[in-house]
């Protein structure tokens, strides 16, 4: 989750540099960073945190008569988020910034120790800078060329090198690269926002697609056959832009799932066994308990947790809402290991309970997001999420970081592997255009009951908790999550024709009772939407899922299902899915 700019041909490029990095800052801000040609010599200035840290650096550089230059803002993915582990990386001559996740970048840098080619960071982005020095003897965009070829993975990347201090190579795969040109100059951005006001028009890099720029001419190849750019209109409007054609914020990120699970695993699940490079396992010596403190859509997460590690590492787990723990006088036995879950990593009550666990003397683990958070600095160790910025209220894709990183977590405890089912549930967020068009029409039918029932066993009962909150939150209509088989014992007295029932049946855990709580609400005549693999006649709509062998893979299916439905009930409704009433992204109060 990181951004990309670069330009040529333009009179103080740092000025569009720091612009569009600004633009851009919303994808990460763990530390930024910017290489420019002045002279012919490779300036490189990078800072920790945002961007005015990186801003008041700038200002104490003297630049004589910059040429070029190129820019990133990161989101830690792995790494930590320091100066060292900052974009642009750098070799003797070179500089690169990257977007994305370079598969085989641990082959790639054994290869290059071996060749007594030395590595100062953690991420897989060195490898790229220091892979094209290697090959670099002769024309330095044969060895680009030889670079990209090389490395596997996702990709957008600006290279730029004393060798040929008039161009910029690029390369785009999996990951977003635009480029755009007007009378003074070409640029580069990993968005529109960036470019808009600079540019009316740009081409949109496919996949495969690589070259150069020089001050006036774009040469851009595929598969070494030459690419002519189709120039396509730039959005005026900055903030639609930093959308990418979705009409919401909280829409864009119910799609940007797929890609954030893959960094989420990154490096951790292996095919010998989950890693966390954040942890050892003396850390989890004499533990023979958990508590897991959160709230709302972490709470809920939590809940999943406590399936997966109890099921997977036989080890006992007790979920707490913050707010009430705090206040409770609980239990705090040193044999217990504290889990605090938060996307902010300033969720005042989670944080409270923190600080009474580690008064307590109890070993702290924090599931978090933002490096450099207050829980994050109170915890005794740190899982970041990688889920990058989320800016819809509503929280998404750091929900289901959260759920991946327990699944790991429990993994881990257990020394389980389960490296191809994670993967393919990954694969399982991915929305498919077709379903996604079918939730749209499906929603108009569920707009004007007295409420809504979410079930579920299991670890769905957590999930249909979290798809309840999703629709109430951004909807305004109530809703609830139930376990299914809860119904008979009163909740079922609700039931009729008005009030929408949403059953999560999964294949894999308890099939049959799960459908016979659902024949039972279709006996009262309730309005019932089914999410399954398999095809239950008598309910009223059905969307069905992959077949799997594995529950967790039906579980982040159907969790972008709720999400997707949630979504398109509010926009039906009319209201404001990113801002919704009365809320706040991070609840930094009581």
């Amino acid at each position: 989750m990181c951004g990309i700019v670069g330009c040529i041909g333009v009179e103080k490029p740092q000025k569009y540099l720091m612009e569009g990095l600004k633009e851009l800052e919303y994808r990460g801000y763990d530390s930024a960073g910017i290489a420019i040609v002045d002279n012919k010599e490779l300036k490189i200035i990078k800072a920790v945190g945002k961007l005015k840290n990186l801003e008041r650096k700038l200002d104490q550089v003297k630049f004589e008569n910059p040429k070029l230059g190129i820019g990133h803002t990161r989101w830690a993915t792995h790494g930590k988020p320091t100066e060292i582990n900052a974009h642009p990386h750098s070799g003797q001559f070179s500089a690169v910034v990257h977007n994305g996740i370079i598969e085989n970048y641990q082959e790639i840098k054994k290869f290059l120790e071996e060749k007594n080619i030395n590595f100062v960071s953690q991420t897989d982005t060195e490898v790229i800078v220091k892979l094209f020095e290697y090959y670099c003897n002769g024309d330095p965009f044969e060895a680009f060329k030889k670079t990209i070829e090389k490395i596997e993975g996702a990709y957008a990347i600006l290279l730029i090198t004393k060798k040929e201090p008039e161009k910029i190579f690029f390369a785009k795969k999996g990951s977003p690269l635009i480029v755009a040109k007007n009378s003074k100059g070409i640029y580069f951005a990993s968005s529109d926002a960036p470019l808009i006001g600079y540019a009316k028009h740009a081409h949109y890099l496919e996949d495969g697609e690589y070259g150069y720029v020089s001050e006036n001419e774009i040469h851009i190849y595929k598969k070494n056959l030459i690419i002519s750019p189709e120039f396509k209109d730039l959005p005026t409007d900055k903030e639609s832009a930093k959308k990418q054609g979705f009409r919401f914020y909280m829409e864009k990120e119910i799609y940007e799932q797929f890609d954030v699970l893959k960094e989420t695993v990154l490096g951790r699940n292996t095919e010998d066994g989950i890693k966390f490079d954040e942890l050892d396992k003396k850390f989890f010596e004499g533990v023979s308990n958990i508590i897991i403190s959160a709230c709302g859509t972490s709470y809920h997460a939590g809940l999943v947790g406590k399936y997966l590690i109890e099921r997977n590492a036989k080890i006992r787990v007790d979920v707490e809402v913050a707010s009430e723990l705090r206040y409770r006088n609980p239990l705090l036995t040193k044999d217990t290991l504290f889990i605090v879950i938060s996307q902010s990593g300033e969720t005042a009550d989670t944080l409270e309970t923190l600080k009474m666990a580690k008064k307590a003397g109890l070993k702290t683990l924090a599931l978090c997001n933002v490096d450099n958070s207050s829980i994050v600095r109170e915890a005794d160790k740190t899982i970041l999420l990688r889920a990058g910025i989320e800016k819809g209220v509503a929280s998404t894709k750091a929900f289901a970081t959260q759920v991946m990183t327990l699944w790991m977590l429990s993994d881990y405890l257990a020394d389980k592997n389960e490296f191809e089912a994670i993967n393919e549930a990954i694969e399982a967020t991915k929305v498919d255009n077709s379903l996604h068009e079918k939730i749209k029409r499906l929603s108009k039918r569920y707009l004007h009951g007295h409420g809504f029932f979410f079930i579920g066993r299991d670890i769905f009962y957590p999930l249909a908790l979290e798809g309840a909150l999703k629709l109430k939150e951004i909807s305004y209509i109530h809703a609830e999550g139930y376990p299914a088989g809860e119904m008979k014992h009163g909740p079922i007295a609700l039931a009729d024709p008005e009030l929408f029932v949403v059953a999560l049946l999964s294949k894999n855990i308890l099939y049959e009772k799960t459908k016979s709580n659902i024949e039972e609400l279709v006996a009262r005549d309730a309005t019932v939407l089914t999410v399954s693999s398999e095809f239950i006649e008598m309910t009223d709509d059905y969307v069905k899922i992959k077949k799997t062998n594995h529950p967790m893979v039906e579980f982040f299916e159907m969790m972008v299902i709720t999400q997707l439905l949630a979504l398109e009930v509010a926009v039906r409704m009319g209201n404001d899915v990113d801002m919704p009433r009365n809320l706040a992204k991070s609840v930094t109060v009581e």
